[in-house]
């Protein structure tokens, strides 16, 4: 099994080299880079100093300047030659310089790095603290009112998109009822709180999101839960150690929970993958500022560094999940020897 791990490992390496090298492409053929867009900016203000002036407006660039701009850029080299070189900073933990905000990436990235990892924790802690129980009730009591009525709500709550559940909570508990505040990640005041109050502050300020970003990964976990725990009621091993002596209740905690757990376990690299990913729709609703709507202005606006420097982080978290998956469920299933034949 350490011979495996050590495969997975090593393989992350082509496997980010691929997943940025593909999207590194994209970002020199599509059309609207950063270039284009100053252009577009000069030629606006060109026209409106045109207007307001005596007919005389901004000159566009010239070739030389436009030389330089695609030579500051690294648009003046081949895509494999910018590429590598864009690699060997990343090496040196270098991300670049955002086009947009001109500063650093990693300064723009690390100032919403806190927010997106609590709501990413936070939301993945709660998924498997609720999906977990609420599976094994429902498959305990599979066709019982409980279980109706809770599937009911669940799959309301996967049917509706986490920014329209979102706005009915704002509408609801934070405009009509005056529960919760409107957005934002702490108040105003924060500052001048004592730590219980900031404690209490950034949860009031995190209830509303939260239930935006659980309503639907909250879903499929608890009906995987449920599914694979009456799967594993009915099969011939529990049967045996009810006929042993064991309770129903023995039973399940001691056999058929463990093995229930396997299918929650391969989805945990991809929950750790989603940390950074969070919802920009939902961000932006809560005006809460964080990756995810960092990521998506970043495409508007064209600011690749951004863009490339988010899938740095993403990339890597999500290659790390898949392995923290395979630990995960050979800790579940203890027969599962990864790499070894028979």
């Amino acid at each position: 099994m350490q011979s495996y791990f050590l495969q997975r490992l090593l393989l992350i390496i082509p496997t980010f080299i691929g997943i940025t090298l593909l999207v590194f492409t994209l970002t020199r053929l599509v059309p609207g880079g950063p270039i284009e867009r100053m252009l577009a900016e000069a030629q606006f203000s060109g026209a409106a100093t045109s207007s307001s002036s005596n007919g005389f407006g901004a000159q566009s660039l010239s070739e030389d300047q436009l030389d330089q701009l695609k030579a500051y850029y690294g648009f003046d080299k081949p895509v494999i030659q910018s590429y590598f070189e864009w690699l060997l900073k990343i090496l040196t933990l270098d991300l670049g310089e955002s086009t947009r905000y001109g500063e650093p990436v990693w300064e723009s990235i690390k100032d919403r790095l806190p927010i997106s990892v609590f709501y990413g924790v936070t939301t993945m802690i709660l998924t498997y603290l609720l999906c977990i129980p609420l599976g094994i009730v429902k498959a305990i009591k599979h066709g019982a009112p409980f279980d109706h009525i809770s599937s009911a709500f669940i799959f309301i709550s996967y049917a509706v998109p986490g920014y329209v559940i979102g706005i009915a909570c704002i509408a609801y508990f934070a405009a009509n009822l005056e529960w919760f505040p409107l957005g934002g990640f702490v108040s105003d005041e924060f500052e001048y709180l004592s730590t219980w109050e900031q404690i209490k502050d950034i949860l009031n300020h995190a209830a509303l999101p939260l239930i935006a970003y659980m309503s639907g990964s909250l879903a499929v976990m608890t009906f995987m839960m449920k599914n694979a725990l009456m799967e594993n009621l009915a099969a011939d091993y529990v049967r045996t150690a009810t006929a042993k002596g064991f309770s129903f209740k023995q039973a399940v905690s001691r056999h058929a929970l463990r093995n229930s757990l396997i299918p929650l376990a391969t989805h945990f690299g991809q929950n750790i993958g989603v940390i950074l990913g969070g919802s920009f729709l939902i961000e932006k609703i809560f005006n809460i500022d964080g990756i995810g709507l960092l990521g998506y202005e970043a495409l508007v606006e064209r600011d690749y560094p951004v863009v490339m420097g988010i899938l740095v982080i993403s990339a890597v978290l999500y290659l790390i999940g898949n392995i923290l998956s395979d630990l995960c469920v050979a800790w579940a299933d203890p027969r599962i020897r990864f790499g070894e034949r028979k």
